[in-house]
Formats: structure tokens, C-alpha cells, sequence
């Protein structure tokens, strides 16, 4: 609207026009109030009244959701975790204990998944983002799985054989358990060297009898050692028996069997003797587990049956009649039917 002002001179009113400069001062002072009113605003939203902004609002509300589903995600991960390790470690502590295997190492277990640069993508997030430790943690659960289930595989073959296993385990005396005939002398531990004196851990089981008398092995398995000796264990014959078992028969004075040699349970493989560091006629007996001399009396019953022990070894006598030969024809034809 045009100013209109008096003219003294005139008495008339005249219109007024206002400096050019004055304009732009006004815009300038209306811009700078408007953007002044702006900014208390942002400030009283923000600051005052910690107010977030409508887009802000919105992403903070997706990342509320995506955190809830990680959440529930690292849960269930917590759950099949706890699952497959309670697997784990049934499986080394019974099925493979059983079995004869050892323990799966746990860097074996723990190792991660290969590739170059495999959480490239992940890390640009940052190295504590829910989303990459997620992302290791499923694949270390992926690897763990696998491993276990070509672990359960093995024992799974191993089951289907259950048969032979309970056939080849040492599991009944070396000699006639005739407490009349043999007794129960040095046992499984720590005593004094019957020879030299002092201290010393006895890995074994001796059995004190007559000279002559037939040992047997107590499982099938595969002569690995028939050896003549005249110092330490003397003459002795060690058995395979696979599931990780072996056995040690020691100071024999006639060894029946060469190396290589497939036995079964209650065939004889020598007699008691004395022969190596020994003080008198005996038989010394080791069961060896994955690597390990265990106590031979956990494996055994020395109040067996005399007719049971019998039957046993007539049985295995009629399977492989080697007093129909001579015993170098025998040895001979069985230590290539079993490399055969």
C-alpha cells in the first residue's frame, strides 16, 4: 500500500515512495526472523523437549524391530548351541569312550568355515555389530554340525559291527581261572621291583603258576608281536584287537602263534614260563586301551566258571584243530590265511 505524507507547501498529500535499500533490509529482517524461528524450533524439539525428528522416528522404530528379530534369532542359536554341545559331549564321553575312538579335538570343532575375505561384507557394519557375530556364530554352528554328524556316521558304522566289538574287548582271564593251580601274585600299580628294589608302577596283572601252564588270549584280534627274548618282558605276544585294545602276555616259555597270526578268544598262544627279568614262573598280563596300560582286573572275572572257561576253549580246540598237524604246519597255514 502507497505512503502518502503532507506537503506544507502545497497542503496537498503526496504519495511517498520509500528507498530501494529498504526493501531488501525488510526481506533481509523477515528471512533471518523466519530461519531465527526455525531453528527454536528444531532446538525446543530436540533439545528441549528431546523430541525425535518424524524420519528419525521411523528408523529408529525399524532398527527396534530388526534388533527384536536378532534377538529372538540369538536365542534360538543359544538353544541349538547348548543342543549340539550336549551331543558333543555325549558322544566323546560314551559312544566313542565305547567304541574305542578318541575324543574330537576342540580346535577341530571350533575351526571356522574357509573363504578369503568371508565376512567382508559384514564387517563394513563394524566389528561389534549384532548382525556379524551372528553371522560367524551360525557358521561356526554350520561347521560344528557337520563335524558331528561325520563323528555319528563313524560310530554309527562301528554300531552295526556291535558284534565283533563285544568278540574282540578283553574280557575273561588269560589263564584257567583254577585258584588251586594259579593265583592272583603282583597286581596293577605302584610296588617294589621284585629284582632291583625301590619303587616302580606295575602296568600289568601277574599270575603265578606252574611252568607249562596254556595261556589264551581273552579276545579276538591279530598277533601284532611274537618275539624271543631273554631280558625284560622275556618272551611275549602282543594282540590287536582293534576298538583301541591291546594285550601284552609276557615271561612264556613256549610261544604257539607268529605275528600276524589271526586268534579268537580262548585259543592258546603260549605257556607260562620265566623267562626274561623274572623271579620265578608267571604270567604277566597287560590290557592296553588307546595308548593307556588300565588295570587287566576291570576287564576280567577270575571267579569265572572252570566249565565255562573249558567249553571255550574246546570250542575254539575244535574250530582250529591244531593238534591234528604239527605245529609249524599249523602256524604257518594260519599266518597266511590271516594275511590273506
Amino acid at each position: 500500500m502507497p505512503k502518502y505524507v503532507l506537503n506544507p507547501e502545497t497542503l496537498l498529500y503526496e504519495e511517498k515512495e520509500d528507498p530501494k535499500y529498504l526493501k531488501h533490509v525488510h526481506w533481509a529482517v523477515a528471512i533471518v526472523v523466519a530461519v531465527g524461528f526455525v531453528l527454536l524450533y528444531f532446538w525446543l524439539y530436540t533439545s528441549v523437549f528431546h523430541w525425535d525428528l518424524p524420519k528419525t522416528a521411523m528408523l529408529k522404530r525399524r532398527a527396534a524391530a530388526w534388533e527384536a528379530r536378532m534377538e529372538v534369532l540369538s536365542n534360538r542359536l543359544d538353544l541349538y548351541d547348548r543342543t549340539l554341545t550336549a551331543i558333543e559331549q555325549r558322544d566323546d564321553q560314551v559312544y566313542r569312550s565305547i567304541y574305542g575312538l578318541g575324543e574330537i579335538p576342540d580346535a577341530v570343532k571350533n575351526s571356522g568355515l574357509g573363504g578369503v575375505n568371508r565376512y567382508a561384507e559384514v564387517d563394513r557394519l563394524g566389528t561389534n555389530s549384532s548382525l556379524g557375530w551372528t553371522v560367524r556364530r551360525l557358521d561356526g554352528l554350520t561347521k560344528r554340525t557337520y563335524i558331528q554328524g561325520k563323528a555319528l556316521d563313524e560310530v554309527g558304522m562301528l554300531a552295526r559291527t556291535a558284534g565283533d566289538m563285544l568278540a574282540c574287548v578283553p574280557s575273561v582271564p588269560p589263564v584257567l581261572p583254577d585258584r588251586n593251580k594259579v593265583h592272583l601274585s603282583s597286581g596293577f600299580g605302584y610296588r617294589t621291583d621284585p629284582v632291583y628294589g625301590g619303587g616302580e608302577r606295575h602296568g600289568g596283572q601277574d599270575m603265578a603258576g606252574p611252568a607249562g601252564t596254556p595261556v589264551y588270549a581273552t579276545g579276538d584280534g591279530i598277533i601284532t608281536m611274537a618275539e624271543f627274548k631273554t631280558n625284560g618282558y622275556g618272551n611275549q605276544v602282543i594282540i590287536d584287537h582293534g576298538y583301541g585294545y591291546q594285550t601284552r602276555y609276557a615271561h612264556l616259555s613256549v610261544i604257539t602263534v607268529v605275528a600276524g597270526m589271526p586268534v579268537k578268544r580262548g585259543e592258546q598262544i603260549g605257556n607260562i614260563g620265566s623267562t626274561g627279568k623274572s623271579t620265578g614262573p608267571h604270567l604277566h598280563y597287560e590290557v592296553v586301551y588307546r595308548g593307556d596300560r588300565v588295570n587287566p582286573m576291570n576287564y576280567m572275572d577270575f571267579n569265572m566258571s572252570l566249565d565255562e572257561y573249558r567249553s571255550m576253549v574246546g570250542t575254539r580246540v575244535q574250530e582250529s584243530p591244531v593238534g591234528k598237524r604239527t605245529s609249524t604246519t599249523e602256524l604257518l597255514r594260519r599266518s597266511k590265511k590271516g594275511n590273506g
